[in-house]
């Protein structure tokens, strides 16, 4: 389908024009929404490459050839939720087989493995990636992989992409990590020795706040057939209008993420000034314990800022009284969000191990969006008045 751009283009023109630029039958801008379940064949043993939607749509097929551009790929695959994404990676492992977790962790993530996948005689160990002897540590014989979100959620923390990769490769596994924080505008793990990235779309790429997404990307030959028999045997596979949505997000992403990280920069400067707050969690701080490894596989930071209440009582007036910012659940959209992580994103994760992720009473999580940062600032600071 119509003209591909190709790698010989800069990541900000890749993002705006995406792998196919415009639809050959009538020179159409933006991808179709090709609204159908089913494709006519041209006769016995013949097909036109589309033949039921749940398997393959033209629509989806132009977004999972742009992410795998964005993020320097071979394969893009596309599913209905980032949960669907990662449930179907889960695919080309074994019951019996071993797979290390940096324990700061989205919520959904941590209950989909321990809670369902564990069940099936899959082993999970959830460590501190913080601290990358704790890595080291986990591994078993029977460790075939390593799953790791950097930025963590919610506590931020960075984890070195390459070491894990030298690590995991040395034993015979593969290397997975959770890009939504950064997205392949900030950082591209396939990279830096990663064998699949993971994303959930819902977030920065398509940035709206208005449809369900998760994509992977990887350049394995044999794991694209056993993950497209996943895709097409499970059904998680992503409806043609949310392809169409999230292609029409991730032409802004440059744009936005600029904007994110500078309202996000201004503002955790604030809180870490403010009375009210112990700590600020933020991955810009020159003094962010892996500062120095974030600066070396990422080019710049998100919007993401969590922090620490010096007394519980502030959250709830916090949560309240938020007018311009809105007390929800999720990240990535131009629209400001707050989020109590307790109750929330993180409520599945039991609380030993929250706890000892950071995961406390006391913290806030926020998504910054694009809105004046002034704006944003005085609505925090009548907010968090008593």
């Amino acid at each position: 389908m119509g003209n591909s751009v190709g790698s010989r283009y800069s990541d900000e023109t890749n993002i705006v024009r995406g792998a196919v630029y415009f639809e050959p039958s009538t020179g159409a801008l933006c991808t179709p929404i090709f609204q159908s379940a089913s494709f006519r064949h041209p006769g016995l043993g013949q097909s036109t490459g589309f033949d039921y939607s749940r398997a393959c749509n033209p629509t989806r097929d132009v977004l999972e050839k742009t992410i795998a551009l964005l993020e320097h790929g071979r394969y893009g695959l596309a599913f209905s939720t980032g949960m669907g994404a990662i449930s179907s990676l889960i695919k080309i492992f074994s019951p019996g087989d071993h797979i290390i977790v940096s324990e700061d962790i989205y919520g959904g993530t941590y209950r989909l493995f321990s809670g369902y996948y564990a069940k099936y005689g899959f082993l999970f160990s959830f460590v501190d990636g913080g601290d990358f002897s704790n890595i080291e540590a986990a591994l078993r014989p029977e460790t075939k992989a390593l799953f790791i979100e950097t930025p963590s959620n919610p506590m931020m923390k960075v984890i070195d992409i390459e070491r894990c990769a030298e690590l995991i490769h040395k034993h015979g596994g593969l290397l997975i990590t959770d890009n939504t924080f950064c997205t392949p505008y900030f950082q591209n793990p396939l990279d830096l020795g990663s064998d699949f990235v993971v994303h959930s779309g819902t977030k920065y790429l398509e940035g709206h706040n208005d449809t369900l997404s998760g994509l992977i990307v990887h350049s394995n030959e044999v794991y694209q057939e056993i993950l497209l028999e996943a895709q097409k045997s499970e059904g998680a596979s992503l409806s043609a209008f949310d392809a169409y949505l999230t292609m029409r997000g991730i032409k802004t992403l440059a744009l936005r993420m600029k904007k994110h990280e500078a309202n996000a920069a201004r503002i955790a400067e604030w809180l870490r000034c403010h009375p009210k707050v112990e700590k600020v969690f933020y991955t810009g701080f020159p003094d962010h314990p892996q500062y120095a490894i974030s600066r070396k596989q990422a080019r710049g930071d998100n919007g993401m800022v969590s922090f620490y209440f010096k007394d519980q009582k502030d959250v709830a007036l916090l949560l309240k009284n938020v007018k311009l910012i809105l007390f929800a659940e999720s990240l990535g959209g131009v629209e400001s969000l707050v989020t109590y992580p307790l109750v929330q994103t993180h409520a599945a994760i039991p609380e030993a191990i929250r706890l000892s992720a950071g995961v406390n009473e006391r913290l806030v999580r926020l998504s910054i969006g694009i809105e004046n940062a002034d704006d944003l600032i005085a609505d925090l600071d009548q907010a968090m008045s008593d």
